[in-house]
């Protein structure tokens, strides 16, 4: 790995997913796990937040 290395070689066995296409407009996404709904949020810092 070096500073050219592009993030999808990083995580060749894991999912990655642009948060930002994730939360659409409003920058909002539901998240269902085991039947529990859960919220992830992009604040207007720019960071993520996921509640319960």
């Amino acid at each position: 790995m070096n500073i050219q290395t592009p993030i999808s070689d990083l995580f060749i066995d894991t999912p990655v997913h642009d948060a930002k296409i994730i939360t659409g407009k409003n920058g909002l996404a539901r998240i269902v796990l085991n039947n529990q709904i859960y919220t992830l949020r992009i604040t207007r810092a720019g960071k993520l937040i996921l509640t319960k």
